[in-house]
């Protein structure tokens, strides 16, 4: 993406004269409206207004200023804030220390991030410094669509983001931190349960759940065997055999029906994962798990937000465990994660776990690991939590569009839609369809600028680090072979996804 930072003099252009013929604005009007993305400098709003006023030939001074406040809180809604930082005071001695709070500004956006301007003195400088003519000549068009599109988000949530993580510097408190319990508070009462133990992955979030509950060498886990390695990686860390169940084809989900044949006396935990963002048929699974008390531990890594006839994901089990890794529904700027559970003892568990197995300090009462989630993830967590259930439906709508887009083509039997279950609601962590000849298809697709992904290329099972080759499950050995997504997130244009479509649908019939 190209980033354009607007100096005073060309922002207060832009606020006094949106609808002129002069070919400068008529430069910025097109700017605006492409693929650019357009950044004010905190540091200069005050100058800003100073420069519309200047501009502005009626009416008194003091309705002026109103205006031009006005006219830039306008223009602020079509860019993006650039904070002003400590490093950008450095040139205060220099005859033009704005000058140099803009350069610095422009190297944490990147090393291709220009700035525009009409001061002589900053243009005889020359680069980052460029005119307004110039800006067509450098700007490159931005052709590739985003998979995931993080930017958009973190320009809506940008004030509170700051304020959180700056709270966080000053405060120091970069562990366990009151961020930390403030958000485990607010995501309990988001998914419904008396417990949020907030962890350092979704990893750790599924370890610790077995642990919690014993698990160990010799004992048997019941998942599937259609997910991420994390699922089964941390099954075989604490010396226990995964079994897998093979997938309903239609949800990506463990199957319940074949569920009860691979059960055993060595059974501890049955771990179905709610794949693509639908939860798991969960009724069935804790109907079979509990005639044999065997726990369940819901994988939610991809369905955090996710209902199952209105219960949220999460609160389905004895535990819920989840990741918050950048490219989730919901999402930190790091590694972060989740567990979520009714029963008192085994949060205590859970959080001694986290820290060591400590129940006080230097107090280890069993072995544990070091898995307590950043205040800085936290900080980043309670910013994007006020805005998580319009993504959620802004989500929904880009799954119905794609679905309504391309559903000629699943007549025509060229793919494969999702299915969603009538009592389920998908957090849509990926847009999944099926396809024949899927290298085929990402390669027309990556040639046109869309990007694709496939979860999951093959078995678990079928990975070196276990070559399980006995393992057969044919729905999903079936499915890794033609399973492909495509770019997916709450910020989705219906024009993109009109370009994805008849992308999509060329490489189908081609």
């Amino acid at each position: 993406m190209n980033n354009l930072i607007l100096d005073a003099g060309i922002a207060a252009l832009v606020c006094v004269d949106n609808s002129s013929t002069d070919p400068k604005n008529s430069t910025l009007q097109k700017l605006i409206a492409s693929d650019v993305k357009l950044w004010l400098y905190t540091g200069q709003a005050l100058e800003i207004i100073s420069q519309i006023q200047v501009c502005l030939a009626d009416g008194e001074q003091i309705k002026q200023s109103h205006k031009a406040a006005k006219l830039l809180t306008e223009l602020a809604t079509r860019c993006s804030w650039l904070a002003m930082l400590s490093e950008d005071v450095a040139g205060l001695t220099d005859d033009d220390p704005i000058h140099i709070g803009l350069t610095e500004a422009a190297k944490r956006l990147g090393e291709k991030t220009l700035i525009v301007t009409d001061v002589e003195s900053r243009l005889a400088k020359g680069r980052p410094f460029i005119q307004l003519e110039e800006v067509s000549r450098e700007v490159e068009s931005n052709s590739q669509i985003p998979f995931i599109d993080l930017a958009t988000q973190q320009d809506r949530i940008r004030p509170e983001l700051e304020r959180n993580l700056f709270r966080v510097l000053h405060h120091g408190q970069y562990v366990m931190g009151a961020e930390v319990e403030l958000l485990e508070s607010r995501l309990a009462d988001y998914v419904g349960v008396e417990h949020c133990i907030s962890v350092s992955s979704g990893t750790d979030a599924l370890l610790m759940a077995l642990m919690a509950l014993g698990i160990g060498q010799g004992d048997e886990v019941v998942t599937t065997p259609f997910t991420f390695f994390a699922a089964v990686e941390v099954i075989k860390l604490l010396g226990s055999t995964p079994v897998y169940v093979d997938i309903d084809p239609k949800s990506y989900n463990l199957d319940p029906e074949l569920l009860e044949a691979n059960i055993s006396d060595r059974t501890k935990a049955i771990l179905p994962v709610s794949l693509y963002g639908q939860c798991s048929d969960m009724d069935r699974i804790n109907e079979i798990a509990g005639s044999r008390q065997i726990p369940v531990i819901e994988d939610a890594a991809q369905s955090f937000g996710a209902t199952y006839k209105g219960r949220r994901s999460c609160s389905l089990s004895q535990i819920g465990c989840t990741s918050f890794f950048p490219a989730k529904p919901f999402g930190a700027y790091g590694d972060a994660g989740a567990c979520f559970t009714e029963d008192s003892d085994l949060a205590e568990s859970m959080r001694q776990i986290r820290d060591h197995g400590q129940s006080g300090r230097y107090q280890h009462c069993r072995l544990g690991l070091n898995g307590r989630m950043d205040t800085i993830q936290a900080a980043v967590l309670l910013a994007k939590l006020a805005v998580f259930d319009q993504e959620l439906a802004s989500r929904a709508d880009a799954a119905r569009r794609y679905s309504e887009l391309m559903e000629s083509a699943e007549i025509s039997q060229l793919l494969t839609l999702p299915t969603i279950e009538p009592h389920n609601f998908s957090s849509w962590a990926q847009y999944t369809i099926e396809v024949s000849d899927r290298n085929h298809v990402r390669s027309v697709l990556s040639d046109n600028g869309i990007p694709t992904a496939v979860h999951y290329p093959e078995p678990v099972y079928a990975q070196p680090a276990l070559s399980e080759a006995v393992v057969h499950c044919p729905a999903t050995e079936h499915a890794a072979k033609r399973v492909l997504s495509l770019p997916m997130h709450p910020y989705l244009t219906q024009d993109t996804q009109k370009l994805v479509s008849r992308s999509l649908l060329k490489a189908l019939e081609s």
